[in-house]
C-alpha cells in the first residue's frame, strides 16, 4: 500500500479482549455512495493493518459484487444467521483485500423484512448474530439497505455509531433530518449508546456551485460532525465495481482512492479521541 496509508496512525488496533467497533453505513436514499463507502473505507482501514469485516445487509448485494463475489458464490451469507440463528462465523468469506473479510448478502434477504415482522427479538437479531465474532475484528462495517426498515433497524441496534454518506444535492438536508430522527428513536428504544460517527459528503464536484452551497449548509447545520474529507465524483470509483475490486486496488493513485485513505485516517483520529468532535445523535 502507499505511503499515505503507512502514514496513518498505527495505534488503535484492538487488544485481544477488546470488541470490534461496529459502524452502520446508512442513508435511506439510494445512489449516494453508501456501498462504495463501505467497500473502500473498509479497504482503507485494512490497509492500516486493522482487521475488518464488511457485512452486506443490502438485498441488492452490491457490496458483495464490489469485492468480486458472484451471485453463485454466496451460499454462505447473512440470511441464515439473521433469520435462523445459525453460526455467523460460517458465513464469513475472504476478499481480495488482505485483512478484510465479508459476510455476503443473498437473494433470500429480500424477504427478510417481511419475515422479521412477526419474529421474536426482531430488532436484535443482527446484534445477537454478530456477538460471538465481535472480538475477532477491529472494525465491522454494515452496508445497510437504502430504506429505514427492519434490516436497517437491526444494524442501528447492533451498531456503536452510524456513518452517513451524503450526496451534495438539493434535498440532502431534508433526508438527513429524517435519518437523524430515526437514529434518535433507536437510541431511546433499543440502543442508548448509538451516535452519529460522522457525515461524509460524497460525489462532490468542486466545479458545481450547488455542491459548495449544500456543503456549506450541511456544515452550518451539523458542525464538526461533518468530515473534513470529501469524496469526489470520480470515474475510477465508478469503474472499480465492474472489475470486482475496491478502487484502492483498482487504481490506488486516483483522487477517489486517495480520498478514502484520508477518510480512514480522519475516522481513526476521531475514534481515538484526537479531535474535539462531539458525539451527536439528532
Amino acid at each position: 500500500m502507499s505511503a499515505e496509508t503507512q502514514n496513518l496512525e498505527n495505534g488503535g488496533a484492538r487488544a485481544p479482549s477488546q470488541r470490534a467497533r461496529l459502524l452502520a453505513i446508512a442513508n435511506q436514499k439510494g445512489g449516494v455512495g453508501k456501498t462504495t463507502t463501505a467497500i473502500n473505507l473498509g479497504t482503507a482501514l485494512a490497509a492500516c493493518e486493522l482487521k475488518v469485516l464488511v457485512v452486506d445487509l443490502d438485498p441488492q448485494g452490491n457490496a458483495s459484487t464490489g469485492f468480486g463475489l458472484g451471485r453463485g458464490d454466496r451460499k454462505r451469507n447473512i440470511y441464515r444467521p439473521l433469520i435462523e440463528g445459525t453460526d455467523v462465523a460460517d458465513a464469513v468469506v475472504p476478499t481480495p483485500v488482505p485483512g478484510l473479510s465479508l459476510i455476503p448478502s443473498a437473494v433470500d434477504l429480500s424477504g427478510a423484512e417481511v419475515e422479521l415482522v412477526g419474529a421474536e427479538e426482531r430488532e436484535t437479531r443482527l446484534r445477537n448474530a454478530l456477538r460471538p465474532i465481535m472480538g475477532d475484528y477491529d472494525y465491522i462495517l454494515i452496508d445497510c439497505p437504502p430504506a429505514l426498515g427492519f434490516l436497517t433497524l437491526n444494524a442501528f441496534v447492533a451498531a456503536d455509531a452510524v456513518l452517513v454518506p451524503l450526496q451534495a444535492e438539493f434535498y440532502a438536508l431534508e433526508g438527513l433530518s429524517h435519518l437523524m430522527r430515526t437514529i434518535e428513536r433507536v437510541r431511546k428504544a433499543f440502543n442508548p449508546k448509538l451516535e452519529i460517527q460522522g457525515v461524509v459528503l460524497t460525489m462532490y464536484d468542486k466545479r458545481n456551485n450547488l455542491c459548495d452551497m449544500v456543503a456549506n449548509d450541511v456544515r452550518e447545520y451539523l458542525g464538526d460532525v461533518v468530515y473534513t474529507t470529501v469524496i469526489p465524483r470520480n470515474v475510477r470509483i465508478s469503474e472499480a465495481p465492474s472489475h470486482g475490486k475496491p478502487v484502492l486496488l483498482y487504481d490506488m493513485k486516483c483522487h477517489g482512492a486517495q480520498a478514502y485513505i484520508k477518510l480512514a485516517g480522519e475516522l481513526l483520529r476521531r475514534v481515538r479521541g484526537q479531535t474535539d468532535t462531539p458525539a451527536m445523535a439528532g
